[in-house]
């Protein structure tokens, strides 16, 4: 396993769509490349969930994790996630149990509360007047209930949900979700890639708020966080400028286009203030050469206590992504902290 001695890694998908590119392309390389990161020994390939975002091919995670699971053979898929207030708790239960079902002991369903979207687009999704969230404790203790054996209160049987049970995580980038994931007892993954100056602090709330459930006796946690290696610092951040131009466009027009290209990132003139955003945007996250990023590694694992790292890659070239996950595994090596043990060993 990737960064076994240390800290598992593991990936999250986006599945980034790039100026000079297309969705069909970008959903076509994600299957390509999941045996990849299989080969390194990274431990589960998750992908995301979102609506009318032309930059992110990821509108149907379900389908995509079946073909992520089919194409290889040891490592763990699954959703970094569904967003559950877009669907009914009893077809997540379905689609999934069926994918753990046919993919017995690799799928993760991780569960997410916002829209993913825009809310025109959420209130298609939802089929609600004004496109709101519904109460998202609620829906995941539905959603659980699918997965128990026994038979239902409802009625209602999730064919083959109840002898089909995948992972469930609970996702989030604020302490109330790492307060809910504990109440539950459930496994929670923080997006640090969002939210970098409140992870330590969600983390914290996790553990603390921690109860033991039917699926895990002890807290587990992992951290998604924005990762680009290259062989120099100045190498990988020329690698990261499409993605992180991109999020500049999206800042200032609030569109979400397809990502610039590395040319078009190339020729652009940052002003001061685009260069302060990036540097508040990019500075926490994995961004540089082999040892900087061991570096940064280490000092992120001491200040949160993560049991794991999913880094989110979104880079051009499929040949630069690779190396990027080869050049993490490697820095990754040592990065945990002597005098850090993880979250599950804070009991």
């Amino acid at each position: 396993m990737a960064g076994s001695a240390d800290v598992p890694l593991s990936v999250l998908d986006v599945v980034p769509v790039f100026e000079d590119g297309t969705a069909t392309e970008a959903l076509r390389d994600t299957v390509a490349f999941a045996p990849k990161i299989e080969e390194l020994g990274y431990l589960r390939y998750w992908v995301a969930e979102h609506h009318n975002i032309p930059s992110l091919a990821t509108s149907a995670p379900a389908i995509l994790v079946g073909e992520l699971a089919a194409v290889t053979s040891t490592l763990r898929v699954g959703s970094g996630g569904v967003l559950l207030p877009n669907h009914p708790p009893l077809v997540v239960s379905e689609q999934f149990g069926t994918l753990e079902a046919l993919h017995p002991g690799r799928i993760d369903l991780g569960l997410g509360r916002a829209s993913g979207t825009d809310p025109i687009t959420a209130r298609a999704l939802r089929r609600v007047p004004d496109g709101t969230d519904d109460d998202f404790p609620s829906r995941i203790r539905e959603l659980s209930s699918y997965f128990a054996p026994g038979t239902p209160s409802t009625g209602i049987t999730a064919v083959p949900a109840e002898d089909s049970r995948p992972d469930l995580w609970v996702l989030g980038s604020s302490p109330s979700s790492a307060q809910l994931a504990g109440a539950l007892g459930l496994p929670y993954a923080f997006a640090h890639q969002i939210n970098p100056h409140a992870t330590a602090t969600a983390l914290d709330h996790y553990r603390a708020d921690f109860r033991p459930s039917a699926q895990l006796d002890r807290p587990r946690s992992a951290i998604s966080v924005l990762t680009t290696v290259a062989d120099t610092d100045e190498a990988a951040w020329r690698m990261a400028s499409p993605y992180l131009l991109g999020k500049l466009r999206m800042q200032a027009v609030q569109r979400f286009d397809a990502f610039p290209s590395q040319r078009t990132s190339a020729a652009h003139s940052y002003s001061s203030t685009e260069h302060a955003f990036l540097q508040d945007l990019a500075e926490p996250q994995l961004i540089g050469g082999p040892q900087t990023v061991h570096d940064k590694l280490t000092a992120l694992l001491q200040r949160t206590g993560a049991d794991e790292v999913m880094a989110l890659t979104i880079v051009p070239d499929q040949e630069d992504r690779l190396r990027s996950f080869t050049l993490l595994a490697e820095a990754a090596a040592g990065a945990r902290p002597a005098s850090a043990e993880g979250a599950s060993a804070r009991l």
